[in-house]
C-alpha cells in the first residue's frame, strides 16, 4: 500500500484559512478528483466539515478524537494508525491523505508520495503544510501553469517521492 498526500499550498505554506481554501483553482480541483477517485481518502474531522459531505467514488475515512462523531457514508476512526489499517483492508494500492494540517503532520513519516500543488501567491491563513526535509524527497514530475481566465493564480503541479 502506498501512502500519499494530496495537498495544495501557497508559497508561504498556507493550506487554509477559517477551515476553507483561501483560493479557487478549478484546475487543482480537477487534479484532486483525478488523483483520489477510486482510492481510500483519509481526512481529519475539520477537513470533512469543510467539505460537508462524503466525496463520491472513494472510501472516506475520517480521523477524530471524538468517539461520538458520526458521518453518514464515512468510516470514522480515532487515530491515524486506525485509518491506515482501514485503508489497507480496502486496497493494496494507493491511499490518499487529504488534510488537514494536523493530520498531514501526523502522517508525514508514513508518506511515500506527495501530490503537491503550489499556488504562486502568499495568502493569509491559519493552517499550514508541515516543512519538508527536501533531502528526503525527490521531484519526479512537475507542470507549471500561468494564471488564466479560470484560474486566477499561477500554480505548479508537483509529484514528490520519498528517497529510499
Amino acid at each position: 500500500m502506498w501512502v500519499t498526500a494530496v495537498v495544495a499550498m501557497a508559497e508561504n505554506r498556507v493550506i487554509g484559512c477559517h477551515n476553507q481554501l483561501p483560493w479557487h483553482l478549478p484546475a487543482d480541483l480537477r487534479r484532486f478528483k483525478a488523483v483520489t477517485m477510486g482510492k481510500p481518502i483519509i481526512m481529519g474531522r475539520k477537513t470533512y466539515a469543510s467539505i460537508g459531505r462524503p466525496l463520491p467514488g472513494r472510501l472516506n475515512i475520517i480521523v477524530t478524537h471524538d468517539v461520538q462523531f458520526h458521518a453518514s457514508g464515512c468510516m470514522v476512526v480515532t487515530s491515524p494508525e486506525a485509518a491506515l489499517l482501514a485503508a489497507q483492508e480496502a486496497t493494496q494500492g494507493e491511499v490518499c491523505v487529504i488534510g488537514g494540517s494536523e493530520l498531514y503532520r501526523q502522517m508525514l513519516p508514513q508518506l511515500q508520495r506527495i501530490y503537491l500543488t503550489i499556488v504562486h501567491h502568499a495568502f493569509v491563513g491559519d493552517a499550514y503544510f508541515p516543512e519538508l526535509n527536501l533531502t528526503e524527497w525527490r521531484e519526479v514530475a512537475r507542470e507549471d501553469h500561468v494564471a488564466d481566465t479560470e484560474n486566477p493564480y499561477a500554480y505548479s503541479f508537483l509529484v514528490l517521492e520519498r528517497q529510499v
